[in-house]
């Protein structure tokens, strides 16, 4: 199986990118709150915990807004210790982030490989780093209430897959704009803005109309509260072209 994220990291993109980052717009949004300069688990952790537990309080359900992290689970045959930890998973208190943390650890079993995993136990989230998730969470909150609301979250592309490109799945889809999450210290980059276009392109090839409707492609990084958006019509036809056929392929 090949991903969207992998299939992005083997592409070598002229300079700048395909899609050069610096032609973001950049919104600030302010809530006057620092977050802790240091978590003490993985970067990566962190970002699938705001990401599903944002699913979670717009509505989403837990077993539908963990999904992959129960496969996972199911890989490694802890899905009965994956539901007790779901089970107690009913909020943004510290308990239900302490829990999605461990929950999250499963991921790595699904995505990647059996032999990637290690125990969830060990994943021990501080008082800083659970304050920094529910600050995350909540900005994504008002982040969805300004530009949503979130139509679709979790999206993936049935019928747009190929095969160059047969996994991948998108974070947030309001009525007009595609939008990904990110969590990192610093700004998107090139494979970033690579990763929306090719995601809008697969949402258009693939059975879900809504992506008919989308006009702008956009991240949100609630570690930094800033928005980055660019209008699909400001991206050159010729590089939509050049991205279809030599990374997403026939």
């Amino acid at each position: 199986m090949v991903s969207v994220t992998t299939r992005i990291g083997q592409v070598k993109q002229p300079r700048g990118g395909y899609i050069n980052p610096r032609d973001l717009s950049v919104v600030e949004l302010t809530d006057g709150i620092q977050l802790h300069p240091a978590e003490n688990i993985h970067a990566t952790l962190v970002g699938l915990a705001v990401d599903y537990l944002t699913r979670f309080t717009l509505g989403t359900s837990l077993e539908e807004a963990f999904a992959i992290s129960l496969r996972g689970a199911r890989n490694v045959r802890e899905l009965d210790y994956a539901m007790e930890l779901i089970s107690g998973i009913n909020g943004l208190d510290d308990h239900s982030i302490e829990n999605a943390c461990q929950l999250v650890g499963f991921d790595v079993a699904f995505r990647n490989s059996l032999a990637a995993y290690t125990p969830v136990q060990s994943i021990q989230p501080d008082h800083f780093t659970i304050s920094n998730i529910r600050t995350m969470v909540k900005r994504v909150i008002v982040f969805s209430k300004k530009y949503g609301p979130i139509t679709k979250n979790g999206f993936t592309f049935e019928g747009g897959y190929n095969q160059t490109i047969t996994t991948g799945d998108g974070d947030f889809l309001t009525e007009t704009g595609l939008w990904d999450l990110k969590v990192s210290k610093s700004g998107p980059t090139n494979k970033h803005t690579l990763q929306l276009l090719v995601y809008y392109l697969l949402g258009l090839r693939s059975l879900h109309d809504e992506f008919d409707d989308i006009k702008e492609l956009g991240v949100f990084n609630p570690r930094l509260n800033r928005v980055y958006v660019l209008p699909i019509k400001d991206i050159p036809s010729d590089v939509i072209s050049e991205v279809a056929s030599e990374v997403i392929g026939n």
